[in-house]
């Protein structure tokens, strides 16, 4: 008998003639499983960001947009295009990137701004909750929706406070379980106290004031796992205390702040941040004050073995807004790398 192959050759046995060996590898094999169920397990950094497809500055709802007249806050869409894609194309080369759906005809002026929508708690067991914004901003309220079904569509455990809640721009997480909050502008403190009993979560609790700085990403940033820039002029001495005993604070000024130093993102081996500096004059007094924070901020990463990458943002401005408010964390992978013993 002709053998022509080992498939032909198995057809004229019983199955009492086909050795074990030849059984098994007839038999179907079981495919591994994929060993995440969604970003936050992976161990790379993995963001969330969203093209902006329905950006817009016409309802002035912060101090920053209302000290421009409306024709100085017209974005040009292709420069807010490429600056979009220009942080894109520095987040992408070492992380994992997810964009937000943008629902058809939807008039949410600030969905871009992801860091308000909401804040993945991945100090709980599975790494699959989130908390989805309670919005104080009208024009941003719709944002919550399109959250909600987005998270829910990615197998997450959804939660929406009953109180006022902007996001992990309002609740920077330190270690473990342990978080700072800001409320008193955009967020109210009690939204933390039920975060604490529902999530086994410990909060700081920290009073914001003033106007402009109204989003804690704007004062406080944890560049290292155990390092943490803190705008310490701002807040009471026992809540800045209070931070002090959990992370080693890094002093900012209040003319950092408002330039945007804590306004980062944190990679393995860099600090992203905004700067439009090279839009400014030299010589004056917006110059100075960009260029200050620049070199504060580069002497601190510097310090911490870290480099510094500055994107132009400038057309995002328009909305008062910075890097940081662009990015939502859905793991922070990238604070597991380190170069200092």
């Amino acid at each position: 008998m002709k053998i022509e192959d080992e498939t032909t050759f198995m057809t004229t046995l019983t199955p009492l003639e086909i050795s074990p060996e030849t059984r098994e590898r007839r038999l179907p094999q079981p495919t591994p499983a994929c060993p995440w169920e969604n970003p936050t397990q992976i161990e790379r950094p993995a963001f969330l960001l969203c093209f902006p497809f329905c950006y817009s500055t016409g309802v002035a709802n912060n101090p920053w947009m209302e000290d421009l007249p409306p024709d100085r806050r017209q974005p040009d869409f292709k420069r807010v295009a490429a600056q979009f894609l220009e942080l894109y194309r520095n987040l992408s080369g070492e992380a994992v990137i997810h964009l937000l759906p943008v629902p058809r005809g939807a008039n949410l002026q600030d969905l871009v701004f992801t860091a308000n929508l909401g804040i993945v708690l991945e100090h709980l067991p599975g790494k699959n909750t989130v908390i989805i914004s309670n919005f104080t901003s009208e024009p941003r309220r719709g944002e919550s929706a399109v959250g909600i079904e987005f998270f829910r569509l990615m197998g997450y455990d959804v939660h929406v406070p009953a109180t006022h809640f902007e996001g992990e721009a309002e609740l920077k997480h330190l270690c473990d379980n342990l978080y700072v909050g800001g409320y008193g502008i955009r967020s109210e403190r009690a939204t933390y106290d039920w975060m604490g009993q529902t999530f086994d979560m410990r909060i700081i609790k920290v009073r914001e004031t003033d106007p402009y700085l109204y989003h804690l990403d704007c004062t406080v940033f944890p560049i290292t796992k155990e390092n943490t820039l803190v705008c310490t002029e701002l807040f009471e001495q026992n809540e800045v205390a209070e931070i002090a005993k959990v992370t080693n604070v890094i002093d900012v000024s209040i003319d950092e702040s408002y330039s945007g130093i804590c306004n980062s993102v944190r990679l393995p081996k860099t600090v992203l941040n905004a700067s439009h500096i090279h839009e400014l004059k030299a010589g004056t007094e917006d110059y100075r004050l960009e260029s200050q924070k620049n070199r504060k901020l580069e002497e601190i990463a510097s310090n911490l073995a870290l480099e510094v990458s500055f994107i132009n943002l400038s057309q995002y401005h328009k909305s008062g807004a910075l890097l940081s408010c662009m990015v939502m964390h859905l793991n922070r992978h990238a604070y597991t790398f380190t170069l200092l013993p």
